[in-house]
């Protein structure tokens, strides 16, 4: 006698099943590669502005380093050279201070413009606390609607330095501004040390041209004002202006006291042959 025994067959899914399932599945990826091409494309902004930034940053110090640079080498250059001349003239900024000319708190502003003299005594402000200008009226500001105050004629960053007396600090050694050698009394002697603040902007990246021109209307000095965003630093990232402020304290010396000789000529040589000098002492 046989037995028989019944075994059970999985059923065939039907077609219109099927198709759903796959429909499903190709759904599924769909969604992963999206999700991974907007992980992709996030990173890759994040990367871009990371590297905007960092070119944005080098591009500001090297405007700002600029200007601190052709400062340097002008005055402790040749001294007959005309830039020479017009940055320690009475009208210059250095000579304003030490001439006797200028306040003790005085900063005297320029904007810095290398594709020419970087320095005209004609196109200079000076301010004095409080607010006001004694000289130059608005003459001195970098204006950013101004093409020949940019660096270079790609029209991206522009500087304005400003120049001040260093106020007193008891941190100071004492006597650092005689030279050494010389007599106190000696007005040649006396050194004076300055703080040179150099803002370098990019207003193509602010909101708009007028709050970068506004501030830098502003003083460089922070001792001398209580909101610290009444500075040209302060103000800049108030206002969300790209900038950068770097700072130096240069020790500039008045021409220390020497002796010349100058030759005059020789002796006729029948009895002697000696060289005559006219030595004379010169400021």
């Amino acid at each position: 006698m046989f037995d028989h025994q019944r075994y059970s067959y999985p059923k065939m899914q039907s077609s219109a099943t099927q198709q759903g399932a796959v429909l499903i599945v190709v759904l599924l990826f769909l969604v992963l590669i999206i999700l991974g091409g907007v992980i992709a494309v996030k990173n890759s902004t994040t990367d871009l502005r990371l590297a905007t930034s960092d070119q944005v940053n080098t591009l500001l110090m090297q405007s700002a380093d600029n200007a601190n640079q052709n400062i340097e080498q002008t005055i402790n250059g040749d001294s007959s050279s005309d830039i020479y001349i017009a940055m320690t003239s009475s009208g210059g900024p250095f000579g304003h201070f030490m001439s006797k000319i200028g306040g003790l708190n005085d900063e005297y502003i320029f904007c810095f413009r290398p594709r020419g003299q970087f320095f005209n005594i004609n196109q200079a402000t000076i301010t004095v606390p409080g607010g006001g200008n004694i000289v130059g009226n608005s003459n001195g500001y970098c204006d950013p609607a101004e093409p020949d105050d940019y660096v270079s004629q790609r029209n991206a960053s522009m500087t304005q330095v400003n120049v001040s007396l260093t106020p007193p600090s008891p941190t100071y050694e004492v006597f650092r501004n005689y030279t050494i050698g010389q007599d106190g009394s000696s007005s040649t002697s006396q050194a004076y040390l300055f703080d040179i603040n150099s803002s370098a902007i990019l207003p193509a990246y602010a909101g708009s041209e007028d709050a970068a021109k506004d501030c830098l209307t502003m003083t460089s000095k922070y001792e001398s004002v209580t909101d610290k965003e009444k500075t040209i630093a302060g103000c800049m990232a108030k206002a969300g202006v790209p900038s950068t402020v770097l700072y130096e304290i240069a020790n500039v010396e008045n021409e220390s006291q020497r002796t010349k000789c100058v030759e005059l000529g020789k002796g006729s040589g029948k009895l002697t042959t000696e060289l005559a000098l006219l030595c004379s002492l010169i400021p």
